[in-house]
């Protein structure tokens, strides 16, 4: 299955080589384009201001994150988090270059920096697909009837969310609403109302199917033969 990490970060300022720091991560597991329900979500102290600039884009103080890890105590959860899976975020040169600056920052402990090659970038996705017209966020949500009245300030979990959506709107369609899927989210360790993420639930996928339902499908698909295409497209009867 394709897994994809949908990714958004919040930072103190725009110069991750200025010495601008992370201060907000927020991530949602696709697979096979299909929301899992799985995030993550921190907020991280950047031991230094956050400038004006960006207080007024996100929102998020000095005297908020100054209580929250470093970002090197929650980098380890992160990367698990990431696993394997392909980033895809908007205009990734800006998110990646910070995160590569905070890998850097941890010396022998770093992991491998991304490469921007390995990354879908939704921004120029959309300046394909819409030439000539805003590509934002919020003109995207706009453009493709999504619902963001709650980003009143940015967020990096509700921009990841958003644009989780506006992703599979530029692959061709809405692919969400079959709701194949039940599954977990990882939870904040900290923030303030609002930017709270859904409760944990279970991690595993559960089937839907009844057990006397799979014996019947199976017994069905024997049926078919081992020449039925239908063969290609399953690769197994257990749970995911």
């Amino acid at each position: 299955m394709l897994r994809e990490i949908v990714l958004d970060t919040e930072t103190t300022g725009t110069e991750a080589k200025g010495g601008d720091r992370l201060i907000e991560i927020g991530a949602v597991e696709l697979l096979n384009h299909i929301p899992t329900g799985r995030t993550f979500h921190r907020y991280c102290n950047p031991q230094r201001a956050v400038s004006e600039g960006a207080f007024n884009v996100h929102g998020l103080s000095d005297a908020f994150l100054a209580d929250k890890p470093v970002f090197a105590e929650i980098v380890g959860e992160l990367l698990d988090f990431l696993g394997d899976g392909r980033l895809v975020i908007h205009n990734a040169p800006f998110d990646v270059g910070f995160l590569n600056m905070e890998y850097a920052r941890l010396g022998d402990r770093a992991p491998p920096p991304i490469r921007l090659e390995d990354v879908v970038d939704t921004l120029p996705m959309a300046r394909r697909k819409h030439p000539g017209a805003a590509n934002n966020l919020d003109a995207l949500c706009s453009r493709y009837g999504i619902d963001n009245t709650k980003r009143t300030k940015h967020g990096a979990l509700l921009d990841a969310q958003i644009l989780a959506e506006v992703y599979v709107e530029l692959l061709g369609g809405k692919q969400t609403s079959l709701g194949l899927m039940e599954a977990a989210t990882v939870a904040p360790a900290g923030g303030s109302a609002g930017r709270q993420a859904a409760a944990a639930a279970p991690r595993s996928y559960r089937s839907r199917l009844t057990e006397d339902e799979r014996v019947r499908h199976d017994a069905f698909r024997a049926s078919l033969g081992t020449a039925a295409i239908w063969g290609d497209y399953i690769g197994t009867d257990e749970p995911a």
